[in-house]
């Protein structure tokens, strides 16, 4: 059977995983009969959102695994426990949390950083020739995973895309309803709430990306 690792930034589209693109990406590995397990970096938030203001909550911290486990209902483990030869593809689902807790792409943009552990297996499943679906703003760590020239997208947004040229990356654009695919690197990217108004828009590129991913396992 196959089996996906989906590695998450915590929970809440403001300073974690984006709960519908998370849902989407279970409930399509699910239909089709695919296994996987949930990971994420055992290390605190970069901040927390009140996501009913949209506000910044001074003086609370959280923790990304622990705030993940929220949606995996429990079952999620630590990323450094991840083992690239018990997976056969990796799927990063968005939120502002791709880039604030898997990297720190929202503070430092071009001069960003991927969080070490993650880093470590998305890069260790990129040598090892698996395949890698990247969803919303976690295409922005596409160059920091696979190198210059990598192909991705984040839907159309100028500014977000000049930068990560910028950062070594071809930037793709690409409508909510489909995915853009990077065979050379096995890189599948999809806009999702990048440019999402509706639940079922963001789920057309979602299960096209997932459909993507799991045709090159």
């Amino acid at each position: 059977m196959t089996n996906v690792a989906v590695v998450l930034s915590g929970c809440g589209v403001f300073d974690g995983a984006e709960i519908y693109e998370t849902v989407l990406t279970l409930l399509n590995l699910e239909t089709q009969g695919v296994s996987y397990q949930c990971f994420a970096p055992d290390v605190e938030q970069m901040h927390v959102i009140n996501h009913l203001t949209g506000e910044e909550s001074s003086g609370e911290t959280r923790n990304v695994l622990v705030e993940a486990a929220r949606i995996a209902r429990g079952n999620v483990k630590n990323v450094t426990e991840a083992d690239v030869n018990e997976f056969d593809a990796l799927i990063v689902p968005g939120g502002f949390g791709a880039a604030k807790n898997l990297s720190n792409f929202a503070v430092k943009g071009a001069e960003c950083q991927v969080q070490p552990d993650f880093l470590r297996f998305a890069q260790a499943m990129h040598a090892a020739g698996k395949p890698i679906g990247l969803i919303c703003i976690a295409p922005a760590m596409s160059s920091l995973i696979f190198g210059e020239g990598v192909e991705c997208t984040i839907g159309n947004d100028a500014q977000t895309a000049a930068v990560i040229e910028s950062m070594g990356a071809k930037h793709m654009e690409c409508p909510v309803e489909k995915c853009h695919v990077d065979r050379r690197n096995k890189l599948v990217t999809t806009p999702a709430y990048m440019l999402a108004g509706r639940i079922t828009e963001a789920a057309e590129g979602i299960n096209r990306l997932v459909d993507e991913v799991l045709a090159m396992t």
